[in-house]
């Protein structure tokens, strides 16, 4: 029993010994201040912002020019070498930049006009403007005037030694015109075919109202179908051609029919104006090989128009100076003459003047899916 309370003891005695040294250790380490170690602040990246926009430069300023175009319906190369002065006598009249143009065909032109909802004025014709009408919203603001006359006519021409007299002897004949979409070279003829019951053997779309003229004096197809304008007797201006008078030059003066000094076409004392006196400087005895057999009704003028969304604060002051631009001399050499549009005044259109337009159309079957085929 003692032996057991003297280990007990002992045991107590090396514990006890064992706490007091641990505690002597701890009271020689002397203590130090901890310094925590500098750090910069993290940094904070703005959050990402986009560039203010640029506004947009203002519709006929020079970083945004009105764009200007123009069927190709006569003669081509003369159209892209004179379009230039036109778009320069707008900008002097009206202070804004104009940038001009001739589109590929009469589609390309109604294709752009869309395309540019805001900025564009195209030169179309009457099934043109309806077909643009229906496919964007395209609106009318100037219609040509010719030689006093603000209405035109599908004209029908034949080689003069074909023998074709009558509008009835073209059934089963190939038939040359410039574009579906043109209104004198296609619209109005078809109609009156339909009508009378006649069938051409084949259809050549030649471009234009200068071609179907060539294709016709070549004899590459049998008939052609253009534009009619009167013939004028400047020395007699009491003799005006009306309404139900022979298309054509008299029989007795085709002979005498050539290039006037000044580049004008003439049968004696008759002025020819229409579509064969776009190709004169080519072909100067035209008059002598292709002849008119016939003419189709009434067709209103040819137009200025607008694209959809086109300003209307500019509108009137573009027309102004369009109607002041066609009666000038300047225009004489240009957009007036036999070789460009042959325009001699301007007078405002509207939109219901095209609806006979819109309903030889429907008539015929014709929208904008299906044009050309």
């Amino acid at each position: 029993m003692k032996h057991k309370k003297l280990y007990s003891l002992l045991a107590l005695l090396t514990m006890f010994a064992l706490v007091l040294s641990a505690c002597g250790a701890n009271n020689n380490v002397e203590p130090t201040d901890v310094v925590p170690e500098e750090t910069e602040p993290p940094v904070v990246e703005p959050e990402p912002t986009e560039p203010p926009e640029e506004p947009e430069p203002e519709i006929g300023s020079m970083e945004h020019p009105i764009k200007v175009l123009f069927v190709p319906s006569v003669n081509v190369d003369f159209m892209i070498a004179n379009i230039d002065p036109i778009a320069q006598a707008l900008s002097d009249a009206t202070g804004l930049y104009f940038e001009a143009s001739v589109p590929t065909s009469y589609a390309a032109t109604l294709e752009e006009m869309c395309a540019s909802p805001t900025d564009t004025i195209g030169f179309i014709p009457a099934m043109g403007y309806a077909l643009a009408n229906a496919l964007c919203g395209v609106t009318p603001g100037l219609a040509s005037v010719r030689y006093g006359w603000n209405v035109y006519w599908a004209q029908f021409i034949v080689r003069r030694d074909s023998g074709i007299e009558t509008l009835e002897d073209l059934d089963g004949l190939t038939w040359g015109f410039g574009e579906t979409i043109s209104t004198s070279g296609y619209l109005f003829p078809n109609a009156m075919f339909n009508d009378m019951g006649i069938t051409p053997s084949d259809q050549v779309e030649t471009g234009g109202h200068t071609e179907p003229v060539r294709a016709v004096y070549l004899g590459e197809v049998d008939f052609g179908t253009t534009y009619f304008s009167a013939p004028q007797l400047p020395g007699h201006p009491d003799v005006v051609w009306a309404v139900g008078d022979p298309p054509d030059v008299p029989d007795e003066v085709v002979e005498e029919c050539g290039l006037t000094d000044e580049g004008k076409l003439y049968c004696g004392e008759y002025r020819v104006l229409d579509a064969r006196a776009s190709i004169r400087e080519e072909l100067p005895d035209v008059v002598q090989v292709v002849k008119i057999i016939g003419l189709s009704p009434d067709i209103p003028n040819d137009t200025m128009s607008f694209s959809p969304e086109f300003p209307v604060e500019l509108k009137q002051l573009i027309m102004d100076a369009m109607v002041a631009y066609v009666n000038s001399e300047a225009c004489l050499e240009t957009f007036c003459t036999e070789n460009f549009y042959d325009w001699t005044d301007a007078a405002p259109i509207f939109d219901e003047s095209f609806d006979l337009i819109r309903a030889m159309m429907e008539q015929q079957g014709i929208t904008l899916e299906n044009i050309g085929e």
